[in-house]
């Protein structure tokens, strides 16, 4: 989700790592929820893989902070502090048991529970680098969490083998791919927040926060549009959004042609290249919007993505086909049908990024 100045991966320069937080060694938490007969002996955390993995090319610090994420007791956070002052890198696995999501486990604060903040904010004073991994069932709303990480990855609950999986990606032996199934908001009073929403009235434009407002402004001098003073229009993370440790370029979307009717159908189509330094594979995503309908319409719909890989410096072309059928929805007499008129289309690495090209059905 973040890797500010290539934190990630750890290099050979890297010669000692603490690993911290109540997340780092908890194989009952790694399973999650739904997991009734799931067995946490056969576990391997991160703390145990990358000890196993890596611990005879660097030294290895393990100290927890809390013994669990909603442990309030400040006494180990001293002794988290410590251990990372004698690191490199610090990595922090944060986030919540997994008693604490699923059926019936409803939270209205979904920040970190317990400790956790302190501890993160404890840690932030030392300078040390640190790489942040949250082990959680749910979007939490880690906004602050987020500003004092160098890196973040977001890894829910991975099962059995999230420890050695985290340690590859830790470390370099994969490149990460996923994208997020879902939104993450930057505070709760965002939600319901989700990338296929109805365009407001109002939309949100010359954004006042809620510190930059002048004491006494009048009820309409910062206008009157759609946003929340203190979280702004936009989520933490998005749909769909994920980074690698390289970087992929779009080319501008080519069609088959401008006009669609009811037989035919669109190709459309982009060229993604590789323009890092790592073989790596990317999601590309295909987004469609009705420009007018006769009930309110999405401003984006995904209606289909391919997962390609590419070599360093390797360009693919990647090609979609839309039919009428991906175009229609449920109108108001409960007809499935698609409407005549101006459509958009994209195709993005997520559902906020990318230009895109207009097309007609008639």
């Amino acid at each position: 989700m973040k890797n500010e100045n290539n934190t990630l991966p750890l290099t050979e320069k890297v010669k000692t790592v603490a690993v911290l937080g109540p997340l780092s060694d908890s194989p009952a938490d790694q399973l999650g929820t739904w997991c009734f007969d799931a067995e946490p002996s056969h576990s391997i955390t991160p703390l145990v893989a990358i000890q196993k993995e890596f611990g005879t090319k660097i030294k290895v610090i393990a100290e927890k902070g809390l013994t669990f994420s909603r442990d309030t007791n400040p006494q180990g956070i001293a002794r988290a502090v410590a251990a990372a002052k004698k690191a490199d890198v610090v990595l922090l696995f944060l986030g919540e048991e997994a008693i604490l999501s699923g059926e019936a486990h409803c939270r209205a604060d979904i920040g970190l529970p317990g400790a956790q903040p302190e501890l993160i904010s404890a840690l932030k004073k030392i300078g040390k680098p640190i790489v942040t991994i949250i082990i959680a069932g749910r979007p939490l709303t880690i906004d602050k969490q987020v500003q004092q990480s160098d890196a973040l990855i977001y890894a829910f609950q991975g099962g059995t083998m999230a420890g050695p999986a985290l340690a590859d990606l830790i470390f370099g032996k994969a490149v990460p791919s996923g994208k997020l199934p879902v939104t993450i908001p930057r505070m709760v009073g965002q939600i319901p927040i989700y990338y296929s929403h109805k365009m407001t009235g109002r939309p949100a434009k010359d954004i006042c926060m809620i510190d930059n407002i002048p004491i006494g402004a009048s009820q309409t001098s910062i206008g009157n549009s759609s946003y929340h003073l203190d979280a702004g229009d936009c989520p933490l993370f998005p749909f769909g959004f994920g980074l690698s440790y390289t970087t992929f370029n779009y080319s501008v979307l080519k069609l088959s042609k401008q006009e669609i009717s009811k037989n035919e159908t669109l190709k459309v189509e982009c060229n993604i290249t590789n323009s890092g330094k790592f073989d790596a594979a990317e999601v590309a995503q295909l987004y469609v919007r009705d420009l007018v309908g006769s009930l309110a319409r999405p401003i984006r719909e995904l209606k289909g993505f391919q997962k390609i890989f590419l070599k360093a410096g390797e360009t693919k072309t990647v090609s979609f086909t839309l039919n009428a059928d991906q175009l229609s929805f449920w109108n108001a007499d409960l007809v499935k049908r698609t409407e005549p008129g101006d459509f958009q289309v994209w195709i993005s690495s997520d559902s906020q990024s990318g230009k895109p090209v207009t097309f007609k059905y008639k």
